[in-house]
């Protein structure tokens, strides 16, 4: 990073001492900041060279003052000059603690995301899921291996990265490890989460990340069309482990709950709601948004199923779901048997929720979005603008409607 620094000698009026002398202070402006230093050295103020910036004549006096201010400003820029070889940052502070021989406490990027992450970990179940976990885990590695591909270290202290480091780390993960764009900048987010927690702590002077241009794709949301929905539906399926995921995939798809959420439900979470009828209540884990979502008649058969199930019985779970990989492994298999030609993962299920089940059948948006348990309006207009089968469906009729009125106008007019 460039710097911009200058000094000046100058007698300090301001602190005369008892016997009249002035204190002489050497001044370090650095990027228009200041650091102020006594220099332990008097003279009288006729006897002080302002312009100069030293002791006038040629006494012996003014030989040992001056010859002391001279040392003091070599002294100064051999320290920029040290820092700049070992490219370090050059601002007030550490160049006064290298100035001085004060031993700056040295914050490293990677001992400050694994700390990050340790906390993250103890955490796990309550503020974060294993999912969450798993992907600043997953940014930290790909941390590492940038810095010993691109700098052939182990770590770097945190006041060195910089907009250049951010973007060579991009370019590294787009290019070195292949992934695509939007899985670059989760991973980037993910690491930046750790530098905006050091600034924030006053460990950096600034924010690099303000500069930085990354923006996620918007991509087209999968999910199940009505008709794929009902196979799944009626599927006769024998097989008990995929009859369970069938059952626990298509609860989601009527109510939109994410895995993690249907996991952590309990009987406690199933309440009578405003109408009367039974709703489900639960705080939304990825964003501990609360989520009201009334029981529709299919999700009330898959509840009343499992109700007694030993599983729901002694561990008071509304669901006996088993771990999201083995889901989605299963999915699969059920994909297949139901001749559907889609990627099933459970996710699919929150998609389906949103369009199909909700906006597709007049839902207005503003209450599918509080029963997801969206902060924001924005994210569940994604689901809006794949409905365009939606929109030509409406537009047909209303065409059909008009080509009927126009006939008929036609015929009574003889055209």
């Amino acid at each position: 990073m460039k710097h911009k620094m200058s000094i000046l000698f100058y007698a300090k009026s301001a602190k005369v001492a008892k016997n009249g002398l002035l204190p002489i202070y050497l001044r370090i402006t650095i990027n228009g900041a200041r650091i102020e230093l006594s220099t332990s050295r008097f003279v009288e103020k006729t006897k002080w060279n302002a312009e100069a910036g030293k002791m006038k004549g040629s006494s012996e006096e003014a030989r040992l003052i001056n010859t002391h201010l001279d040392t003091l400003r070599t002294k100064v820029y051999e320290t920029e000059n040290w820092m700049i070889n070992n490219n370090q940052e050059i601002n007030t502070q550490s160049f006064k603690n290298r100035l001085l021989g004060v031993e700056e406490k040295q914050r490293k990027l990677i001992l400050i995301f694994e700390d990050h992450n340790k906390r993250m970990k103890e955490l796990v179940g309550r503020e974060f899921s294993i999912n969450t976990l798993k992907k600043y885990e997953t940014a930290l590695s790909h941390t590492k291996e940038f810095l010993l591909s691109q700098h052939k270290i182990k770590d770097i202290s945190i006041k060195q990265v910089d907009i250049a480091f951010i973007n060579d780390f991009d370019f590294f993960l787009r290019n070195t490890k292949k992934c695509n764009n939007n899985s670059t900048i989760k991973y980037i987010r993910n690491f930046g989460k750790i530098i905006k927690q050091a600034y924030v702590n006053g460990w950096v002077e600034k924010d690099p990340f303000l500069n930085y241009k990354g923006k996620v794709k918007q991509t087209d949301r999968n999910y199940l069309t009505e008709s794929e929905l009902q196979d799944v539906i009626s599927k006769d399926i024998q097989i008990q482990r995929l009859d369970l995921v069938r059952d626990i995939f298509v609860f989601s798809c009527f109510t939109g709950l994410a895995y993690i959420d249907v996991f952590n439900l309990t009987k406690e979470n199933v309440i009578k709601g405003i109408d009367g009828e039974m709703w489900i209540a639960t705080h939304r884990q990825k964003t501990d948004s609360l989520s009201k979502i009334p029981i529709l008649p299919v999700s009330e058969s898959i509840l009343k199923k499992y109700k007694d199930h030993p599983e729901c019985l002694n561990k008071n779970k509304l669901l006996p779901i088993l771990s999201n990989q083995k889901m989605n492994a299963y999915l699969k298999e059920i994909a297949t048997v139901c001749g559907i030609n889609k990627e099933l993962t459970f996710h699919i299920a929150r998609h389906t929720f949103a369009t199909t089940v909700t906006l597709s059948n007049g839902v207005p948006i503003e209450t599918v979005s509080k029963m997801l348990g969206h902060t924001n309006l924005k994210t569940t207009q994604h689901y809006a603008k794949i409905l365009d089968k939606k929109i030509s469906e409406d537009m047909q009729v209303l065409k059909a409607k008009f080509n009927t009125n126009l006939q008929t106008r036609s015929k009574s007019m003889n055209y």
